[in-house]
């Protein structure tokens, strides 16, 4: 009985033991990972000042946009479509701006350029309308303008992938090539 005792007893000593050193290590974890929250901290204050401020830039470019839509009110018939239009694509193009803006990447920078050139597109096509005459000539104008600028467009993609895949220069061999130093020179010893 009295060896039973003894055991138990040793057991609630060690899980005490345990459960203090465990308190312990955690305390000092704790105390060398608080730069590390910190730095976590202010980058997500940073994210979210970034968010802030690309939501009210996003409600800065929307207010615009209303306000060139409601210049347009006051004019009437094909006037009016051309402003509206105007208003409508400005207000694309400065939204793919904000987007490259907030995230540049490569993709981003040509959903802009591709933005500006739809732009143009539709603006010229709702000017067509608004003439009188030559209307199909005008838009297929409008519409050769927007194929030769989606053109340059592929090919300055085009021409950024080739740098992309260009291998770099490290000297690395052929295939075919041996990479062992001239075979003569080895066989004969020197």
């Amino acid at each position: 009985m009295h060896i039973k005792l003894l055991t138990i007893a040793a057991a609630v000593a060690l899980a005490f033991g345990t459960a203090q050193a465990q308190q312990r290590q955690d305390t000092t974890r704790t105390d060398a990972d608080k730069p590390r929250t910190e730095a976590r901290t202010e980058a997500r204050t940073e994210g979210k000042v970034d968010r802030k401020a690309r939501k009210a830039e996003e409600d800065r470019i929307e207010a615009e946009a209303k306000a060139a839509k409601a210049k347009c009110d006051g004019m009437d018939g094909k006037q009016k479509d051309v402003c509206q239009q105007e208003a409508k694509s400005q207000e694309k193009v400065k939204k793919a701006e904000l987007d490259a803006k907030y995230d540049p990447t490569p993709r981003k920078q040509r959903k802009v350029e591709e933005q500006r050139a739809e732009a143009k597109y539709e603006i010229a096509k709702v000017k067509c309308d608004a003439q009188a005459k030559d209307d199909d000539a005008c838009k297929k104008q409008a519409k050769a303008e927007y194929d030769r600028a989606k053109a340059d467009l592929k090919a300055k993609d085009a021409k950024a992938d080739t740098k992309r895949e260009r291998p770099a220069g490290t000297g690395a061999t052929q295939r075919g090539e041996d990479n062992t130093p001239n075979r003569d020179l080895n066989r004969n010893g020197r």
